[in-house]
């Protein structure tokens, strides 16, 4: 059997296994419940926020045989077919290898003809903006005016780069970043779930590296098995991904403040020809700074998504 990975094996099966988009999968469960189902739907987001995992539990609440609480039941015919990639009405196009005028005309006649035995057939466009202008113009008619029997689901990382007037026929939904907190808590509950040692402290380190992407952070979670085995520590996380050290970050605040330039040129030095890219140092020094004035201006109400101990945040908001 091949090797499944756990952004693979932990892909969301229900609407309440997607994390940090409530608001959006309440909406929807509750559009298919009441049969007010839209002709088409915009999602828009930064990447690994859940538009895919939720576009293809629409296709499978809308085909569900026997739906369990608004949710698909993952046990008919259809939502196999669906989960395993089969079902011949429900299509994943890949916008960046489609997006020809031809590829949509062709779209536009296969739309005409009715699902083969699910209730709507289901065209889900990843990355749409990469479709041409062309395309875009060739898919309008369709989108404003398709067929009862067919329903459109967009996704998107860059929405301003999608036609007004193709955004304007569709419901939008904007996919948030998952806070680093939601994020920690479901690496959490994967490591339990496979075994894994994982600290808490560790889980906030690699939500915060995978910056709003519960996808990117299972993917690094996975990584670290196979760097570290099944326990996973912090220094491990630092080394694999790059990171520079909370440590230094500290030391150089100090020196800055401090007014001390040699401290800090030769730590910066020291850094970049331990490989560390110059841009990567300087966007670690904002969101550091970032941290330090959040926690004095908060009340230490966000240390919960930040990846500091109670005594790394007590020295923090001393400086």
């Amino acid at each position: 059997m091949s090797y499944q990975t756990l952004a693979q094996k932990y892909r969301p099966q229900k609407f309440e296994d997607v994390v940090g988009q409530e608001t959006i999968t309440r909406t929807l469960k509750n559009s298919i419940f009441s049969e007010r189902i839209a002709n088409a739907y915009a999602f828009c987001g930064p990447r690994g926020v859940g538009k895919t995992s939720v576009a293809r539990l629409i296709a499978k609440a809308m085909n569900c045989a026997n739906p369990v609480d608004k949710d698909p039941c993952n046990q008919c015919f259809s939502c196999q077919e669906i989960s395993q990639g089969n079902n011949m009405d429900v299509l994943e196009i890949d916008g960046a290898s489609n997006n020809g005028v031809d590829e949509i005309r062709t779209l536009r006649e296969n739309v005409k003809f009715s699902p083969s035995k699910s209730k709507f057939k289901v065209y889900i466009i990843d990355e749409v903006h990469m479709l041409s202008q062309g395309a875009f113009n060739a898919l309008l008619k369709t989108l404003e005016e398709p067929p009862a029997h067919v329903k459109f689901i967009f996704a998107t990382t860059e929405a301003h780069k999608v036609l007004p007037t193709i955004m304007s026929r569709c419901q939008r939904f904007d996919f948030k970043r998952i806070s680093p907190a939601v994020i920690s808590a479901k690496l959490l509950d994967i490591a339990q779930k496979e075994e894994i040692v994982v600290s808490k402290e560790t889980a906030l380190l690699i939500a915060n590296a995978g910056d709003g992407s519960l996808r990117d952070s299972i993917v690094i979670l996975d990584q670290m098995v196979s760097f570290s085995g099944r326990q996973v520590i912090s220094d491990d996380v630092i080394e694999l991904l790059g990171m520079v050290q909370k440590e230094v970050m500290d030391t150089i605040v100090t020196a800055i403040i401090n007014n001390d330039p040699k401290t800090i040129i030769n730590l910066l030095d020291d850094l970049i020809s331990g490989g560390k890219d110059p841009v990567f140092i300087a966007n670690s020094l904002i969101k550091y700074f970032r941290d330090i004035m959040i926690l004095k201006t908060t009340s230490c109400a966000l240390t919960s998504d930040m990846a500091f101990s109670e005594e790394e945040t007590r020295k923090l908001k001393v400086q």
